[in-house]
């Protein structure tokens, strides 16, 4: 045996058994994140980390012929220096999936829009394993059980979402689901281009008015493991609207003009073209015309009232989190621009 690998096996496994010792020390629960390495599963697990978590990630396998410049690889090479637990599998293996389950107490699922239906594989396992004392669905967005009247393809989306919600609820596992409305870096570089230098307009959805709830993606993952450990938001719903995050995008536009000194040309899209777009277009982009119709013609993220015997809203649970504002959140843009890219739907 080549003695540096010796070497590095053993200090491997006695990171793992200092991790095993705090763990116990601080009795915080194992967590397994499903989506680990998706857009918002990798704040999770960063998060799960530097919470004091023992945190574990499955995914499906990343050979040692992928390419280095790849997404996927340099997060597991951080993943790895951070003391995470890779496991690598499909979701089809369920004896694996059973076994991993056993390990942790708490089974989060960040994984993406185009694999929903995918969680049941995870549900039947967490079934099978009956040790789980928390598990929070992919969930992430919108409120599917308030949110009526969406254009078609957001509606199928939507109830594949509750299908979800009714699977988890009826194998008598304590669960928590999560509705963080809009990812905030996500969407407002979607409306604003910050990233763009030299565009001199900016695209209005309806009329601009209805408002909208925005949330930092690194604040939703806070958000994510404080309520997977609080013992009030087990079985209950938790939503997030931030008094100092709801707003428009004509206001958001104008905070925008501030902070950049620049004045925008806006280009508006009625509610009509964006039902026909709906209609018209090929997946993805008529899923988008009608999210986008759900959240900034018809306000939905933001225009229901909080029930509070079941539904919990997380600045008031938490408020000791300080939540990155809006405000804030243009002036990281401002610094750095971040370029846009769209999420698998």
């Amino acid at each position: 045996m080549n003695i540096s690998t010796a070497t590095k096996g053993r200090g491997e496994r006695e990171r793992e058994r200092e991790r095993e010792r705090e763990r116990m020390a601080t009795g915080l629960g194992k967590i397994l994140v499903f989506g680990g390495t998706g857009y918002l599963g990798k704040h999770v697990v960063r998060t799960s980390i530097k919470m004091g978590h023992p945190t574990y990630v499955y995914g499906r396998p990343v050979t040692p012929n992928s390419n280095p410049s790849n997404s996927k690889v340099e997060l597991h090479k951080e993943f790895q220096s951070m003391g995470v637990i890779l496991i690598q599998g499909e979701l089809s293996e369920h004896e694996k999936l059973v076994s991993l389950i056993k390990q942790v107490e708490i089974v989060i699922s960040a994984i993406g829009t185009p694999y929903v239906m995918e969680q049941l594989r995870i549900i039947d396992a967490i079934k099978v394993a009956g040790n789980v004392k928390r598990f929070i669905p992919s969930d992430f967005g919108c409120e599917e059980d308030l949110i009526t009247a969406v254009l078609p393809p957001f509606q199928d989306l939507l109830e594949k979402k509750k299908k979800i919600r009714r699977a988890t609820e009826a194998t008598g596992v304590p669960f928590t689901f999560l509705s963080s409305t809009c990812f905030g870096a996500y969407f407002l570089s979607f409306l604003l281009h910050p990233h763009d230098k030299y565009s001199e307009e900016l695209t209005i959805y309806g009329t601009g008015e209805s408002k909208a709830v925005f949330t930092r993606e690194e604040d939703i993952a806070i958000y994510i493991i404080r309520a997977a450990n609080d013992p009030r938001t087990c079985n209950r719903t938790v939503l997030f609207q931030p008094s100092k995050n709801i707003l428009s995008q004509l206001e958001l536009v104008s905070l925008w003009e501030k902070k950049t000194g620049r004045s925008y040309n806006k280009v508006f899209v009625y509610e009509e073209e964006l039902v026909k777009l709906s209609e018209t277009s090929p997946h993805p982009e008529n899923v988008r015309a009608a999210i986008i119709h759900s959240i900034f013609v018809k306000g939905d993220m933001a225009n229901f009232e909080i029930r509070e015997d079941d539904q919990m809203e997380v600045s008031k649970l938490y408020p000791e989190v300080e939540y990155t504002t809006v405000d804030q959140l243009l002036d990281d843009f401002v610094a750095n621009p971040p370029e846009f890219h769209y999420v698998e739907l």
